[in-house]
């Protein structure tokens, strides 16, 4: 099929704290939970002229042909689930939405529309809508009521600041926080996935694979031979638009930043930006054999 320019309201719509589902109730009761709440969006999409695209472990994305549907739809999806209790269980929602221009090809929807509106979701907390100002200026009069400015960010695919809006689908606000807005508050952009390279291996982490683990047993992602490494020695985390290293270790690893500082992490964790080295129980003075290499690739961590 010949891929075609469209606008479209993309939206993202993910599971808050999935993951402490599964550590609490077990992988069988977990998806079950997570399943229903799932088929509860997907059935919401009709209702709205919208289609489903994927789902992506705990996430639904779709589209939509107008902003304003969008932005029902959404509301409606915080709405359900938090009336209904998919699969007996309380679960929050959060979105993210955006509208703009699309690469429409094999049923799939490409391009930074796409990966503004996945950045969204993930900087959204449990129960939010969060949108953008291009979005809202989008909106029909009544529904432009419903949203309100929050953040600015620098978003894929734009130089300059934007906007990012909140969409209020409660019918209740007497317990909305009140916007200060004479404070300015820029959240972190979209910088891009983390790329970890051991030898010949490397390893991105991003959006769809947002923990690698790297330690002296076989059965990490990134297995370092060293006697000095402990078995499961450290992770390196996603956290929204942030990459984490978290030592885990008994001798601890020596980061080598760009300013060439060393720093020594044991026991903690320490944000992880721009690139360097990694070297596992030992400092680079000791010259290890063994060092991973970081690096940021400023593309979308999102590229759906």
């Amino acid at each position: 099929m010949a891929r075609q320019a469209r606008n479209l309201a993309v939206v993202f719509a993910d599971i808050s704290e999935s993951t402490s589902l599964y550590q609490k109730l077990g992988d069988a009761a977990a998806r079950n939970i997570v399943n229903a709440c799932l088929a509860l969006i997907s059935g919401i999409l009709a209702r709205y002229d919208g289609r489903l695209i994927k789902t992506i472990g705990d996430e639904v994305m779709c589209t939509f042909p107008s902003a304003d549907l969008a932005v029902l739809a959404a509301s409606d999806m915080q709405a359900q689930v938090s009336a209904t209790r998919p699969g007996n269980h309380p679960v929050s929602i959060h979105i993210g939405l955006h509208y703009g221009p699309v690469l429409v090809e094999d049923g799939d929807v490409f391009g930074d529309t796409v990966n503004v509106a996945a950045y969204l979701a993930a900087v959204a907390t449990a129960g939010q809508i969060l949108t953008t100002e291009a979005t809202e200026q989008c909106l029909s009069a009544a529904l432009k009521t419903c949203v309100r400015p929050i953040f600015h960010t620098v978003l894929k695919g734009s130089a300059d600041e934007s906007t990012v809006c909140q969409v209020l689908w409660r019918t209740d606000r007497l317990d909305i926080t009140d916007v200060n807005l004479r404070s300015s508050k820029t959240i972190p952009g979209d910088t891009g996935s983390l790329l970890l390279t051991l030898d010949e291996e490397r390893i991105c982490v991003d959006q769809w694979r947002t923990s690698v683990v790297i330690g002296r047993s076989k059965d990490c992602d990134l297995v370092v031979n060293d006697k000095f490494a402990s078995r499961q020695h450290l992770s390196i985390k996603l956290v929204r638009t942030h990459f984490y290293l978290f030592d885990h270790s008994i001798n601890g690893t020596f980061v080598s930043l760009e300013s060439g500082e060393e720093v020594h992490v044991l026991r903690r964790e320490l944000l992880l930006d721009g690139s360097g080295q990694i070297c596992v129980g030992r400092s680079r003075a000791d010259r290890p054999t063994t060092v991973v290499l970081f690096s940021r690739d400023r593309r979308s961590m999102y590229r759906i």
